[in-house]
């Protein structure tokens, strides 16, 4: 159940808060990624580690999404010729914003595991 202080908080939050570059993030590497994927039931694959590697670039460029949406709509205009959506979800299927941050190693943007935006976590 959602805790509505924890939302608000978060919501709240300014983007001064969350960390800005890939380096102010926790220690990351492919072998952490694989076992982030493997937690998760995924094989990590060519596909899924050129998704991973475009979402650390993008948050190097543009920093933290502003919400799950429009990242979301990143990744869609970035894969749009191998499927877009539909080929996101094939890869992870726990949702591409919330579980491809996590394998990534990146923090969620805000609204990212809201079931109504279609997460299935």
């Amino acid at each position: 159940m959602l805790d509505i202080n924890q939302a608000i908080a978060a919501a709240e939050r300014s983007s001064s808060d969350m960390p800005c570059s890939l380096e102010e993030l926790d220690p990351w590497s492919e072998d952490i990624a694989r076992e982030f994927a493997a937690k998760e039931g995924i094989t990590l694959t060519p596909e899924h580690w050129e998704v991973v590697c475009f979402m650390r670039e993008h948050y190097e460029e543009c920093g933290l999404a502003s919400s799950g949406r429009i990242l979301l709509h990143c990744l869609e205009e970035e894969f749009a010729e191998q499927g877009g959506r539909k080929y996101l979800y094939r890869l992870f299927p726990g949702g591409p914003v919330s579980q491809g941050s996590r394998i990534a190693g990146l923090p969620l943007p805000a609204y990212s595991s809201d079931r109504s935006f279609g997460s299935v976590e």
